[in-house]
């Protein structure tokens, strides 16, 4: 088997910067990491193993650590959360992402304006949690299927850091034609990192049979690489381990892609591209063009 590797892939300045931070803490027992620093399953038990407590993603906002300091994720939260933990007393170690951070000014920033704000992104999801929960007026917009009429004279657009480009252009258009008569502000907050790896697996997909995508199952970077493939008719196999690979699914094909969200560990990367290479490709194998399901799984042509 062939495996070819994306141009631009995994683990992004972001989420490493986090790493390294929480890695430095003298006595993790006494830090709880406020949701979950990263969406990755390894890096969350490791840091359950060294000593740190975590609060729930779901329902953190709601909560008071017990200990004395609180480690901010990458995912960011809001400022008034950021007030109440400090007014309990808590020592806050911020590892939020400056990226993350830049979409919480622009969406200020256009609030103050007195522009109703759009957020683009995957509602319920903690970095889009933490954008709006400083606004006063906003809607989030998972796609262009979500649009309406708002009845508002200024439409202030913003997106989660991680929102594919082309989504953010149809739902944009999707915001103007339905509120001709606003006037709409778009700041463009898709992080660097984001576009690259949506870019590489763009050009990978045109090179491969298959694709394999490693990373959090609920990270939502990676989530749009999986989508990504299955809307180009490509198969893919989204993975959180070497140990999760099928080799009779990837068997069948003689070219397979492989990329990785933002919070994928580099030697996760590693012993998935060793697993893929040690598989051995199977008679009868599936290539480019040969019909595929809606589900993203293959049917060799006979």
């Amino acid at each position: 088997m062939n495996v070819l590797r994306a141009s631009a892939m995994g683990m992004c300045f972001g989420v490493r910067d986090a790493l390294v931070a929480a890695r430095a803490v003298p006595d993790p027992s006494q830090v709880t990491v406020h949701g979950e620093l990263v969406h990755n399953a390894e890096v969350i038990h490791d840091l359950r193993r060294r000593g740190f407590a975590q609060t729930s993603e779901e329902g953190r906002e709601g909560t008071v650590p017990a200990t004395a300091q609180v480690l901010i994720t990458a995912h960011g939260v809001s400022q008034a959360e950021r007030v109440r933990l400090e007014a309990a007393g808590k020592q806050l170690i911020d590892t939020t992402c400056p990226l993350v951070r830049d979409v919480h000014v622009a969406a200020q920033r256009l609030a103050r304006d007195g522009y109703f704000v759009l957020v683009v992104g995957r509602p319920g999801h903690v970095e889009v949690s933490g954008i709006t929960g400083d606004l006063d007026r906003y809607e989030v917009v998972a796609g262009p299927e979500s649009v309406r009429s708002y009845g508002e004279p200024r439409l202030g657009v913003v997106c989660q850091s991680t929102t594919p480009p082309d989504r953010a252009r149809r739902v944009l258009n999707a915001i103007r034609d339905r509120n001709m008569g606003s006037l709409v502000r778009y700041v463009d907050t898709i992080c660097r990192p984001t576009r690259l790896r949506q870019a590489a697996i763009e050009t990978l997909l045109d090179r491969v049979d298959a694709v394999v995508v490693v990373g959090g199952r609920n990270s939502n970077n990676t989530k749009q690489l999986v989508q990504r493939a299955r809307a180009r008719h490509v198969a893919a196999l989204h993975v959180e381990s070497a140990r999760e690979l099928d080799p009779a699914w990837c068997a069948r094909f003689r070219v397979v892609g492989l990329t990785a969200g933002t919070s994928t560990l580099d030697r996760t990367v590693d012993d998935v591209y060793r697993a893929l290479v040690d598989i051995n490709i199977e008679p009868g194998t599936v290539t480019r063009g040969q019909p595929l399901h809606g589900d993203g799984s293959c049917t060799p042509c006979g």
